[in-house]
């Protein structure tokens, strides 16, 4: 099964340590983050590999070169000529590579335990959406179910509580998604949203909700470093 790991944007968050690389290859105890992502997915099982880059993907290919050759680094600039931005563009990018096979699809800058990566491989024939409990789900995509236990709608950094369980950028899906998708128009943010897909799909077809519950860690603002490397220390992960 392949996986594609979502790495082209240039992470604004992280602010002057994102200008000469991407924010994916900023060094965590002297290492690029997605060197412990990739690890992780290699961990799980998965070694059919692809990374979309974008911005500054030199970089990304110096480091794959030395990581693993073998893992297919697809340019999002190149395949997708409009120039758009978000979260769909990175899955248009690879349809090609994909065809009509079942995927599994990551953030780039999302960091998942093997374990939980293990559960997607098991979710053979559906769509499935990675979740997770958070203590401030008002700070992403919140789940809301249907009276089955699956997805009924994402619903993004919603002012009040409607529930904890939040999408956690980690998917595995038919290739049902791809129709929808090019369905999705800009967003008010000016992107084109994979939630938006993805909440138009779960009318259509089930999506299962698979709790991630071993540790789940958003790589996204500079102080997260820090954060990580204490996280990986306490884990013990190398």
């Amino acid at each position: 099964m392949k996986v594609v790991v979502a790495a082209a944007g240039k992470g604004t968050r992280m602010k002057e340590l994102g200008f000469d690389k991407p924010k994916h290859l900023l060094e965590v105890h002297g290492r690029p983050f997605l060197e412990y992502l990739l690890n992780n997915i290699k961990e799980a099982g998965f070694t059919d590999i692809i990374v979309v880059g974008g911005y500054k993907i030199e970089k990304v290919q110096e480091f794959l070169n030395k990581y693993d050759k073998d893992i297919v680094l697809v340019n999002q600039r190149e395949k997708i000529k409009d120039e758009r931005y978000g979260t769909t563009p990175p899955i248009e990018a690879v349809v090609d590579l994909i065809k009509n096979e079942e995927f599994i699809f990551l953030s780039g800058d999302n960091l998942y335990a093997p374990e939980d990566l293990k559960k997607l491989g098991d979710c053979e024939g559906f769509n499935c959406l990675g979740a997770h409990i958070s203590d401030h789900p008002e700070l992403y995509g919140v789940i809301q179910k249907n009276n089955k236990g699956g997805l009924e709608k994402i619903v993004e950094k919603p002012l009040n509580e409607i529930g904890k369980q939040i999408s956690i950028g980690a998917y595995r899906f038919t290739p049902d998604i791809i129709k929808e998708i090019k369905k999705v128009d800009e967003s008010e943010r000016g992107e084109y949203e994979l939630v938006d897909a993805v909440n138009m799909l779960a009318q259509k077809k089930p999506v299962k909700v698979v709790e991630f519950k071993k540790y789940w860690f958003d790589f996204g603002k500079p102080e997260d470093i820090n954060i990580l490397e204490d996280f990986l220390d306490e884990e013990h992960i190398k």
